[in-house]
């Protein structure tokens, strides 16, 4: 490091130089959670076992914590992406978007007024005389706008201006990014504690009878009815008055404050619905039944008064005797369920298995959990909140009013759960057993986390515990239902009796009140007994004896007690429980004792040396014991002289239970087996040693205690667990402690290894244990982390057999091959049985070679010697959880250093060779096993993940303890073997990424990197790994070397090794084209994200000078990014809205939008990225793997804060040397950049993780596919994105489509964000957006200024705008607008002629941008934009001395604006209006020139735009009214093309909108058609469309656009049609568009007009791509048409006349509106009567039902009427035949025909014979399809139809039905049935058959009506033929069940043929009479043409 310049040493110094050491070893206290650790009691020798138990649980814990890690709060930061209070140090930034959103009002309810619309067809804007620009106020204008400046000057102060006030972490506002690929993030595991459940708190406040006669003593406790398991100890509790505790006073010598407790914490590990707390309740010993004693409690109430009350008094002094004489008795009495189901709420237990179970080691979750989960699992003592606990339960108090009397014979457990099962199953209970009212009031709740004043169960003060509090609460021991897996971490050595059941029914008559006195005795003597069992309610801490409750007259009672013991720590064979057997008598008889004894049981603690706990059957001596019973267990005592006199002969007559909870003993053979061999080699003992039932001698004892090492495996996991600390320690002290064992060496070092790989096996692939993310066992991990310690090694322990101790014992251990062959051997041990004599000699042959080897070794070289010698199962077990072996490793190692304090010596030498040699083989066979399991199917890979991860972690962990260089060769050895192994890309790219992820975040990575080398002067790392790419070859040598600084070359992968192999990774996923690569692609850029946001963040490096070196070590990722642009997510096509609106965003998101980009995208434009000609050329073709939205923004935030801190003047120079292709692939960047980093507002400020939203899109395109079926239907649903979802009405009724109750909305919904975080979060996302635009101007600056002096300007400066103006696009804050129009006045000023000659297209956006500004409610912004607009009219005068181009720009953009951004505003519009003008008039320089008066006429004319916009502001509610003045506005250009233009894709946009999309199509082919028009003006070319007429075959209303010569202007005029669109792309453009919409429509028949103008040109062009696509459009099309002809829906028509003056000019005007199809008579009522209710108020309208002509004269004046009729589609005959298919019937139409029905006394209806009908038909002014949706009706004409008339019509319409049901291909019987039942059927024969009678019955006597009558006869005829060939027909296609169904039809027809037969063969002879004379005769009933009209609705209708 000698020659790095002092800057360079001092920042290595600063970010924490190389000398110190990471890694600290600290010792940390426990934490304690009561006052006095738990302690066995004091001056005991302890056994060995024991002293280590309660060493391991007090000891403190060792923990290697990293130095330099950072403080905890970056490592926060870094995680949550914001500091707490760092939200307050930033600026708001104020975006008008959210200023526009708190300033409207809310719609004001009531009336408005209908603003009526004058002048439909007046041509011209209506001028706005009226309203004077001058009358305004200017805004103020920005000082020395007009002062000459050089640009040189302008361009420094805006940079100035720029760096003041920036935000120094740009990753501080960046949202963190998704924890999924964190891998770096090693979970810290969690301390090991005392487990405890769900805590419930449970206060007993009352306990009262009806009669308060004695003291009662209640005790609770859980139970669980489904497990048949009581789950919690008792709980003893005395309510009674201090009165009744008088009557008791003789026997309770002292009460403890700890027994007044009257409050209890329950703990519940497995929350079920099934749990009960039982309450009992027991009173003192009195004579009689529990029935008799209950009798006073059933019948008396203290309230009864009188006599009630001296039976009482009386009842009380009966008690206070007993109580003197009984009182240390107890009898039952009574108890009571409480359920506590609703507690433990069911609902959330299912959930049990993931939430509950984490806590106690369970996990059924992926082990892949996200870090949030997994830090959430362990935030232990799971608060009952969090798993169903109740989480609604704040606290309940609950009453119990009636008790279940004790049953004297049914007092046992069983028979509990029994009478549980039934009381949970129905109330039959109360039924059998007597109840006795009472009440107990007692409270509930959720324990709180700290409970002041509270006793553990052994009655120990738990923190914090005041000095004065009286009444403790006491924590009640759970025993759980099942295993919990919880190491011990406390000392807890208690003992459970639980007497069950006495059988004296054969012995002597005196036993009845039996009661038993239990004692623990530690001899045999009556002083023995030792106060060690825990005292009840109301009395001493400890007793020496406890008496069972009695049941009076009872030879065989069972019991109920629980006799809890506190274990003394050391036991001997002395210790036992001794059972006394009283009889006791309730009658008090002169002179006899109370008790008489009855006899005696005893149980040993202790059975060979082991706790006795479990079930016992004992016999009972009934007499006293012999001297020394104790030693033998009271089933095998040897015969006493004088022999034992025994209840029942010996046999067993007394059950009891006795469990243990116990951290000492550990109630497993396996563990107690190893524990004790242990021992016996530490401590000095006399063989042979007790080990069990086995005797073990010292020749014997290696090789017992090698099986037991073995077979500790086998012991049960719950024990093993529970013990897991000790077993883990006693074995890692076995395997480096030197043993002597009769004289022998012995070693059981690889024994020991295998047992701990054979552990950490079982512990992974137990179901019941969790694990974390990265898959490790959670109680290894915490084992690892904090227990762990390096072994101490006794040093001499002289063993009995041994004459003397070695003088050295050093740490032996076997050489290699002998371990092996031990290894073998120990394998066939494993199968061997465990009594195989044979094993005794396993190692004999290896003897020699252990003395040989016999070296010092330490604990890490022991485990990695272990490690690479194992062979068979254990190996690939030891490398399948190679993290518990690595972590053990690091850990050793780090003691061992700070053991060796070789903290300060050289690194290379700390470790001994061997032990690196180790390392290196364990690294290279881990690889290895990696990449062979990736070679392996699927299944291995998460397996292959993990290992990759430990491996990772590990290399992480040595770089901080061993030589660096040594490491980094172990990570390329690492990198270049899995190169080798693997070919598949995805995953090699993926395991190296998560490989090198882990290195990087290593807190020395920037020194790791040499980040603060100079390219020149760096010393190298290993050798390159992989092949680099050349760097782009340059002019000088200086140059090339800045260039190359930008590239991955291979000098910079030699200097920067880490850096170096990361960016290979990313360059290679970025370049991969293979399948699956786009996850890894999203993991690389992940790497480099959080790695760039770690340093920014970081606290070393905030120094600026710090962040420029490592943006320059960083600057290769420039190069990679450039490289991947055309992968970058296209945010054009994601959520462009070129006008902002607050409309909702199904509005925007309907298709079809005529998005601007897209348009100039297929106009072949270069404005949009993806098709701009410039990137595509700087671009090789190829398929590229796009990246999603989330993995671009995350690669454009590194690139921005690369800018950001690089050195500037460096990336100019490097900009400066740049081809301009890179160059304008550097300004795609950022264009793209600028979409990326777009402000979304409030609501969507925090980052809704995209992935949820995409998983829910693509379930709701699942969703949707699954209930449209139809074909592409997401297709169409997306077409149709729904409010009024067009082909299924139905949908959006249905509760499930409404989207707010929808799983897909709520992944976005905020519910759980409170208002200020949604602040926050918004204040932190509008920063980031400022920032990341500031940074992308900065970057423009630095081009502009880098290629000033370039000559590739030109094409550049286009880019440069396109960006800026793409940026003024989005929502951006006033701080970012007032630096951009700083810098755009500076590019004006110095390019001006560039901009107006070269750029139009950005000029015209330009312009529109600017505009959009000028209206925006910001002062600041308008000031800005005024000013810059101002500037641009200027220079553009400048440079043309005429800005006719700017003035069409300008008038054209707010004719766009206007038309399309709701949130417009003409008010600060005209404001900007006045400033320009002032500008203007200010300007002195050009007072001279005509520039004034031109910006003044431009002005005026601009505001004559804003007065008809305002208009449109009014009809804003109404949209029919809005498109009509549209309408009129774009016809009032008529004679300025660019702006009838613009007007109507306005049209088009809103129509679009409402989902209208014909209508949207039919305006674009409006617009096509005046481009048309003016190009044939321009050119003659054969294959363009002349003019409008081409385009009738698409709408014959399309006339309306041809120009006549007149009122036009030239089109060569300067600024006139220069628009985009009048070229021919821009044609084929507008007709595509139209084409896609015509389609979305369902007009495919158009499609191919459309198409049919537009082939021509492309095949013009030799546009074969493109045709190709046409082509394949039309295909689709014109399948559409098969597959969908009558399925489509095209519109339904209605007329609507309007009438009543308050209409206006609307008053009695009719129109025909066209709505969507299916659309109801109902919902156009109801939307247009609702509409005109708001105007009008609601009262005021009215709708008429009818369709009959109005009367004026008899509608009420103040009223606003409207009619509403549905009309259908109406041809003449002639037209019929041209009109075939569906679409041509519904398509260009005119005419419209409704029926209504009248009689001639003026009801609607009547009998047939007086029934007309009137049929009318309008004529509207254009033809539908149209850019409209209403049409104004222009002629009307009716006819009448006489009753005759309308019986043949109805007759032939029956006829048609008949002939089509019997004509249809295939037949359709039901069909067919349908309409013969409605013809023949004997229900209907009224109809056919009433008409022949009314009508034909006689011939009429006007002979006018002879005609007719012939003619119905005619009909009927025809019908009945009709019939009869219906009747057979059906016969053909019936089934057998339907024969006599046919034969009912035939009836029917038959009958129906006689009836007809006489009427239909009567003809007039009148008209067949030979005609002489011609004789003209006027028929004024019936006019030809409207019966022929008739005739064909008809047929049509059909």
């Amino acid at each position: 490091m000698t020659h790095l310049n002092s800057l360079d040493v001092q920042l290595a110094q600063d970010l924490g130089d190389f000398t110190d050491d990471d890694l600290d070893v600290v010792f940390t206290p426990k934490e304690c959670r009561t006052l006095q650790p738990s302690l066995p009691e004091e001056g005991v020798e302890l056994d060995p076992h024991v002293r280590d138990c309660v060493q391991t649980y007090i000891r403190e814990w060792l923990i290697v914590n990293r130095k330099n890690q950072g403080s905890p709060e970056i490592c926060g930061f870094k995680k949550t992406g914001s500091r707490k209070d760092f939200h307050k140090t930033l600026p708001k930034q104020t975006f008008e978007s959210e200023t526009l959103e708190c300033s409207e009002p809310d719609a004001q309810a009531g009336p408005r007024h209908l603003n009526v619309l004058c002048d439909v067809s007046g041509k011209g804007p209506v001028t706005a005389c009226d309203f004077d620009l001058r009358s305004l106020q200017p805004d103020k204008r920005l000082e020395n706008l007009l002062e000459q400046v050089s640009a040189e000057d302008f361009e420094k102060q805006n940079e100035e201006a720029r760096r003041t006030n920036r935000q120094a972490e740009l990753f501080a506002l960046y949202p963190s990014v998704d924890e999924e690929d964190a891998v770096e993030i090693r979970p810290v595991p969690e301390c090991p504690k005392e487990h405890l459940g769900n805590r419930i708190l449970v206060k007993l406040l009352t306990l009262k009878f009806e009669i308060e006669i004695e003291p009662l003593f209640a005790s609770i406790a859980l139970y669980d009815v489904k497990e048949r398991k009581k789950i919690s100890e008792n709980f003893h509790c005395d309510l009674n008055s201090d009165q009744f505790k008088g009557f008791l006073r003789a026997h309770t010598p002292s009460v403890a404050a700890s027994s007044q407790a009257r409050s209890a914490v329950f703990s519940v590990t497995y929350p079920s619905s099934d749990i009960y707390l039982v309450v009992k309740i027991e009173k003192v010993l009195q004579q009689g039944e529990i029935g008799d004693c209950a009798e006073p409690y059933l019948v008396i109430k203290e309230s009864d008064g009188g006599k009630s009350k001296e039976k009482i008094e009386k009842l009380k002094l009966q008690a206070e005797s007993f109580c003197q004489r009984l009182g240390k008795y107890r009898m039952p009495f009574a108890w009571a369920p409480i359920s506590l189901s609703s507690f433990f709420n069911v609902s959330t237990l299912e959930r049990e298995v993931t939430d509950v179970d984490s806590v106690v080691g369970r996990s059924s979750v992926g082990e892949r959990r996200t870090l949030a989960q997994s830090r959430r699992l362990s935030e232990r003592a799971l608060s009952l909140e969090e798993n169903g606990v109740g989480s609604n339960f704040k606290t309940s108090t609950l009453s119990v009013s009636s008790f279940f009397k004790q049953e004297g014979d049914r007092l046992s457990d069983e028979d509990l759960f029994k009478f549980l099962a039934d009381y949970k199953r129905s109330s039959s209970l109360q039924r059998r057993v007597k109840s006795i009212p009472g009440l107990l009031r007692l409270e509930i709740s959720t324990a709180p986390e700290t409970i002041n004043c509270c006793l553990t169960p052994e009655m120990l003060p738990v923190k914090p515990f005041p000095e004065n509090r009286t009444r403790p609460h006491k924590e009640i021991l759970e025993f759980p239902t099942r295993e919990v897996y919880v190491p011990h971490t406390v000392y807890r050595n208690l003992l459970y009796v639980y007497p069950q059941r006495l059988n004296f029914v054969n012995k002597l008559a005196s036993a009845r009140n039996i009661t038993i006195k239990i004692q623990f005795m530690c001899g045999e003597d009556a002083s023995s007994a030792m106060p060690v069992i825990f005292g009840k309610s109301s009395g001493p801490e400890f007793l020496q004896e406890v008496y069972t409750a009695v049941t009076y007259h009872n030879k065989s009672p069972d019991f109920y007690e629980e006799v809890k013991i506190k274990l003394p720590a050391k036991l001997t064979v002395n210790h036992h429980l001794l059972f006394t057997f009283y009889h006791i008598s309730c009658q008090q008889k002169q002179g006899a004792s109370v008790e008489t004894l009855l006899g005696y049981s005893w149980l040993p603690i202790l059975l060979n040396e082991r706790l006795q706990t479990g079930s016992y059957c004992l016999p009972v001596a009934l007499e006293k014991l012999p001297p020394n019973y104790s030693m033998h267990s009271a089933e095998k005592v040897p015969l006493q002289n004088p022999p034992i006199k025994w209840a029942e002969g010996h046999k067993g007559v007394f059950n009891i239970e006795v469990q243990a909870v116990s951290s000492v003993h550990t109630q497993d053979n396996h563990l107690e087996k190893f524990f004790t061999l242990c021992h016996s080699l530490e401590s000095q003992v006399t063989f042979p040693i007790r080990v069990l039932d086995q005797k073990i001698s010292e020749m014997a004892l290696e090789h017992e205690l090698k099986l037991s090492i073995i077979c500790l495996n086998s012991s049960r996991l719950e024990p093993l667990v529970l013990f897991l600390h000790l077993v883990l320690d006693k074995l890692f002290q076995l395997s480096v402690q030197p043993m002597v064992i009769a004289g022998q060496t012995a070693n059981f070092s690889q024994f020991a290894f295998e047992s701990v790989v054979a552990i950490a096996n079982s512990l992974h692939n137990s179901k019941d244990l969790s694990k974390d993310q990265h898959g490790r066992n959670c109680l290894l991990a915490s084992y690892v982390h904090y227990v762990f310690r390096l072994p101490e090694l006794q040093r001499d322990v002289p063993k009995s057999g041994a004459p003397t101790a070695l003088p050295d014992p050093r740490y032996h251990t076997y050489g290699r091959t002998s371990a092996a062959a031990v290894s073998s051997k120990l394998l066939q041990a494993r199968v061997m049985s465990s009594s195989n004599p044979d094993l005794a000699g396993t190692h004999s042959a290896a003897d020699e070679e252990v003395k040989n080897v016999m070296s010092s070794k330490h604990f890490h070289e022991e485990l990695a010697l272990q490690m690479v010698v194992s062979t068979g199962m254990v190996r690939e077990t030891v490398f399948k959880y190679a993290w518990f072996f690595f972590e053990l490793l690091v850990k050793s190692m780090a003691q061992h250093v700070h053991n060796m304090d070789k903290r300060d010596s050289f690194r290379r030498t700390r470790f001994s060779d061997r032990f690196m040699d180790d390392i290196t083989t364990i690294v290279n066979v881990v690889t290895s096993e990696i990449a062979a399991l990736l070679v392996k199917p699927q299944k291995e890979n998460e397996q292959a993940e993990k290992m990759n991860i430990s491996l990772a972690f590990f290399l992480y962990d040595l770089l901080s303890l061993m030589d660096r260089g040594f490491v980094f060769n172990l990570i390329r050895h690492y990198c270049n073997q899995l190169s080798a192994k693997l070919n598949n890309l995805p995953t090699l790219i993926s395991m190296r990424l998560e490989f090198l992820r882990i290195l990087c975040s290593h807190e020395h990575y920037l020194n790791l990197n040499l980040f603060f080398m100079n390219a020149d002067t760096a010393p190298t790392s290993p050798c390159p790994s992989i092949s680099s790419q050349n760097s782009s070859s340059c002019s000088s040598f200086q140059d090339q070397k800045i260039a190359s600084m930008f590239d991955l070359t291979s000098e910079y992968r030699q200097q920067h090794f880490l850096t170096g192999l990361l960016f290979t990774e990313l360059a290679a996923a970025l370049d991969a084209e293979v399948e699956g690569i786009s996850k890894v692609q999203r993991k690389a850029v992940s790497a480099i994200h959080s790695l760039l946001s770690s340093h920014d963040l970081d606290p070393r490096c905030v120094k600026p000078e710090v962040k420029v070196k490592i943006a320059a070590l960083y600057l290769p990722l420039v190069g990679i990014i450039l490289d991947a642009l055309p992968q970058l997510c296209d945010f054009t096509g994601v959520d462009t809205r070129r006008y902002r609106t607050s409309g909702s965003d199904e509005e925007q998101e309907g298709a079809g939008a005529i998005n601007q980009n897209v348009a100039l995208a297929i106009a072949g434009n270069n404005f949009n990225l993806k098709t701009s000609g410039i990137v595509l050329s700087s671009l090789p073709y190829k398929q590229y793997n796009m990246l999603n939205a989330d993995t671009t923004r995350n690669l454009m935030i590194c690139f921005l804060w690369i800018m950001k801190n690089a050195d500037q003047s460096l990336i100019r120079k490097w900009i400066a040397d740049l081809p301009s292709m890179q160059l304008n692939r550097i300004l795609d960047l950022l264009f793209i950049c600028v979409l990326c980093f777009e402000y979304k507002g409030k609501q969507n400020s925090d980052k809704v993780s995209t992935q949820v939203l995409q998983k829910s899109r693509d379930v709701k395109a699942r969703l949707e596919e699954a209930l449209l079926r139809g074909e592409g239907a997401r297709g169409e649903m997306m077409r149709r994105r729904a409010p009024g979802n067009d082909r299924f009405p139905g949908l959006n009724e249905n509760l499930r489509w409404k989207k707010e109750q929808t799983h897909w909305r709520q992944a976005n919904e905020k519910l759980d964000k409170t208002k200020a975080e949604l602040d926050q979060e918004a204040l932190i996302s509008g920063n980031l957006a400022t920032e990341a635009h500031l940074i992308i101007l900065d970057m423009q600056e630095n081009i502009i200024q880098a290629s000033s002096a370039l000559d590739c300007k030109d094409s550049l400066l286009g880019g440069v705008l396109r960006v800026l103006v793409n940026s003024l696009n989005c929502d951006q804050s006033t701080t970012y607008l007032t630096h951009c129009f700083a810098t755009l006045r500076a590019l004006i000023a110095k390019f001006g002629d560039l901009l107006f000659e070269e750029e139009v297209e950005q000029c015209f956006d330009l312009c529109h941008q600017v505009l959009h500004h000028c209206s925006s409610s910001m002062d600041v912004t308008r000031s800005q934009a005024c000013a810059t607009l101002y500037l641009l009219m200027r220079f553009s005068f400048g440079a043309t001395s005429n800005f006719a181009r700017v003035k069409m720009q300008v008038t054209m953009s707010l004719a766009s604006l206007v038309g399309r951004a709701p949130d417009f505003n003409e008010e600060h519009l005209r404001r900007s209006l006045r400033t320009i003008l002032a500008y203007s008039e200010e300007d002195t320089a050009m007072q001279m020139t005509p520039f004034p008066t031109q910006v003044e006429e431009l002005l005026c004319n601009l505001n004559s735009i804003l007065y008809d916009t305002v208009k449109m502001r009014e009809f804003q509610e109404d949209p029919e009214m809005l498109m009509d003045l549209m309408y009129r506005i774009a016809k009032s250009y008529q004679a300025s093309p660019d702006l009838r233009l613009t007007w109507l894709q306005n049209m088009a946009e809103k129509h679009t909108k409402k989902k209208c999309y014909t209508e949207a199509a039919m305006c674009l082919v409006h617009a096509a058609a005046l481009v048309a028009e003016y190009l044939s003006m321009l050119e003659d070319h054969s294959y363009l469309p002349v003019g409008s007429v081409s385009f009738q075959n698409i709408s014959s209303n399309v006339l309306e656009e041809s120009v006549v010569s007149d009122d036009t202007l030239s089109p060569d005029e300067d600024g006139v049609c220069a628009g985009q669109y009048f070229t021919e792309s821009g044609l084929v453009g507008l007709l595509e568009q139209a084409a896609e919409l015509f389609s979305t429509g369902g007009l495919y028949e158009t499609v191919n007009e459309v198409y049919k103008l537009v082939i021509p040109i492309l095949e013009a062009h030799r546009e074969f791509r493109k045709l190709t696509l046409t082509h394949s459009k039309l295909q689709r099309a014109f399948d559409s048409i098969v597959n969908k002809d009558h399925k489509r829906m095209f519109g339904t028509y209605f007329r609507v006349g309007f009438f009543g003056s308050k209409f206006g000019d609307l008053d009695e005007q009719e129109f025909v509106y066209k709505e969507p199809a299916i659309t109801k008579l109902p919902e156009i009522s109801h939307r247009l009567e609702a509409f005109y209710g708001q105007c009008f108020g609601a009262e005021f309208v009215e709708v008429i039902k009818d369709s009959t002509p109005v009367d004026k004269t008899k509608l009420d004046p103040n009223k606003a009427y409207i009619q509403i009729t549905f009309v259908e589609p109406y041809f003449d005959e002639y037209e019929m035949k041209d009109r075939v298919t569906y679409f041509e019937k519904n398509f260009n139409l005119r005419r419209f025909m409704y029926t209504t029905p009248f009689t001639l006394e003026g009801r609607p209806r009547g009998e047939l014979h007086e029934q007309h009908r009137r049929n009318t038909v309008l004529t509207t002014m254009h033809a539908f399809p149209y850019i409209k949706t209403r049409i104004s009706v222009i002629q009307k004409e009716e006819f009448v139809l006489t009753p005759i008339e309308v019986a043949i019509e109805d007759m032939k319409k029956k006829t048609l039905q008949l002939a089509v049901a019997i004509n249809q291909e295939p037949p359709d019987p039901k069909m067919l049935q349908m309409v013969l039942q409605g013809s023949v059927g004997a229900t209907v024969n009224q109809g056919p058959l009433e008409v022949a009678q009314v009508f034909l019955a006689e011939i009429p006597a006007d002979p006018k009506l002879y005609r007719h009558h012939n003619k119905l006869r005619l009909c009927f005829k025809e019908f009945i033929m009709r019939c009869g060939e219906a009747v057979e027909k059906n016969k053909r296609l019936i089934t057998a069940d339907q024969r006599e169904y046919q034969q009912e039809l035939k009836k029917n027809y038959s009958k129906l043929k006689e009836n007809l037969r006489p009427m239909i063969e009567r003809k007039i002879p009148e008209l067949y009479k030979p005609i002489f004379r011609v004789e003209s005769q006027k028929r004024d009933s019936f006019h030809r043409s409207s019966f022929r009209k008739c005739e064909t609705q008809l047929s049509q209708g059909s």
